[in-house]
């Protein structure tokens, strides 16, 4: 958690300047620059790979803290920058428009009106969907780490101004969409950033939204973003509807800008209310989805293949790029687990070259829990891959069926003892990868019934002797 003392720059906009918690925000930076605060490149240097396995084994933690920001990254950090700046654009802390407000809800404040006049939120709302396992948890996260969690002010122009500015927080829906679940959850987030003890919530609904209201107003909350709000199609009926009620006075009464992120069924959640689906989107909608095998992977893949730790580096080339990439389904997270289960089943061994082999021995290691899952990414990955490519080029297949291109292994073989679905010999090994990639077999085999009518004859094992499929002497049939 990053505490900071208050720094002040000047705002970019006029009327944001004289406004503390706008100022106190990091000053705005080019993307060049911000590529440096979304990505993290880890060092690998050469003396590394000469130590002992068990020592090179350990440096591939570095491979999980691995951050290569996508395109897209860089259009959610801007839209969320833009929705704190505004949020706070109407909440300056020596305006008494902002101590009328923060004394006072809407419902009950007096009729006296501020000389600055009454507050008028500028709450917005930000919605980010996308198939669970694409990186939208783990992108809002790298966004939010460019932000300080807390930033502690003494004083601002020589007055006097202390108080905490609680930047943003971050929870994830109850599952049973209760409004009293979330309530703690934020009440619980907001004591661990102010460092203060646990509040004792309230023991009833309203004078729960009373308590979570003016703890949010105190601690000028800049954003609240909740996660997994695909939970409210699991709730029970009516349960939906409250906790976005309760959502929506948020940025309709205390002007707190909101983060959604869901999984696909939240936005026809949505779409259902015009005016739920309006003020969600307000400040950018955003569709995470997984990457495409171009040059967004072409970045990614490079950035990662240079975490090697083997004694003998192996280059990177497209047949293991796009092995990687088909293993992964695109999915960056299984990118990483995988490349690092290969690695880690290698060192140490007689022959540490990373193949299209280790890595499939890497995936299956990699991926067991949620192999059915990642499974249903490949085959939704592989058809998005198929339309993409067949509006770039029709297909030249007669029948209209897509043709399914055979890659021959380039590599050495590599044998991985005890597993027998792979070639053990390399005389074997581009005609059995021949057979076990291809999808139409039957163009491959020049008697269909040859099996059949040996079952038939005296003499099964002439016959395929004869056929030249069978083989009982390789040592002088190669010899």
């Amino acid at each position: 958690m990053r505490i900071e003392k208050a720094t002040y720059y000047s705002a970019i906009l006029p009327e944001h300047r004289g406004n503390p918690l706008i100022e106190a925000l990091p000053p705005k930076v080019e993307d060049a620059e911000l590529v440096d605060r979304l990505s993290n490149y880890p060092e690998r240097i050469f003396q590394e790979t000469t130590l002992r396995a068990i020592e090179r084994v350990e440096y591939l933690t570095r491979l999980k803290e691995l951050r290569q920001p996508l395109p897209l990254y860089f259009e959610v950090f801007r839209a969320i920058e833009m929705a704190i700046k505004e949020g706070y654009s109407t909440k300056n802390p020596f305006s008494p428009t902002t101590m009328n407000y923060l004394h006072y809800s809407i419902d009950n404040r007096p009729t006296v009106e501020p000389r600055t006049g009454f507050f008028q939120p500028k709450g917005s709302g930000i919605t980010i969907i996308g198939e669970s396992g694409v990186g939208k948890t783990c992108m809002i996260e790298q966004v939010l780490n460019c932000f300080p969690d807390v930033i502690e002010h003494k004083y601002y122009q020589e007055k006097l101004l202390a108080m905490p500015q609680v930047v943003w927080i971050k929870v994830d829906c109850p599952d049973d969409s209760s409004v009293k679940g979330l309530c703690h959850r934020i009440l619980e987030q907001l004591d661990r950033k102010l460092g203060v003890p646990a509040t004792k919530p309230a023991a009833t609904i309203a004078l729960l939204l009373e308590q979570i209201e003016a703890k949010m107003k105190s601690s000028f909350l800049g954003v609240l973003i909740i996660d997994e709000m695909q939970n409210l199609n699991l709730a029970k009926a009516g349960g939906a509807d409250r906790l976005l009620g309760f959502l929506h006075n948020l940025v309709n009464n205390l002007g707190i800008p909101l983060l959604f992120c869901a999984n696909p069924p939240f936005d026809k959640l949505l779409s259902k209310s015009f005016k739920s689906a309006r003020r969600a989107e307000s400040s950018g909608y955003f569709d995470v989805s997984l990457i495409n095998n171009d040059d967004e992977w072409e970045l990614f893949v490079d950035e990662l293949w240079d975490l090697q730790w083997t004694n003998v580096e192996t280059p990177l080339d497209k047949p293991l790029s796009d092995k990687l990439y088909s293993l992964s389904a695109g999915n960056m997270d299984l990118a990483v687990r995988i490349y690092y289960s290969a690695q880690k089943a290698v060192i140490g061994t007689t022959d540490e070259r990373i193949t299209e082999s280790v890595l499939e021995l890497g995936a299956s290691i990699a991926i067991k829990a949620t192999r059915p899952y990642t499974e249903e990414l490949r085959r939704k990955q592989n058809l998005s891959d198929l339309k993409r490519v067949s509006k770039k080029k029709p297909s030249s297949a007669t029948d209209g069926t897509p043709q399914k291109v055979v890659t021959t292994l380039k590599s050495e073989l590599i044998t991985i003892p005890g597993d027998l679905s792979r070639p053990h010999h390399p005389e074997f090994s581009s005609a059995l990868t021949e057979l076990q990639s291809s999808e139409r077999l039957g163009e491959l085999i020049l008697d269909t019934g040859l099996i059949q009518k040996a079952a038939e004859d005296e003499e099964p094992l002439e016959t395929l002797k004869g056929a030249g499929v069978l083989c009982d002497d390789p040592l002088s049939t190669f010899s």
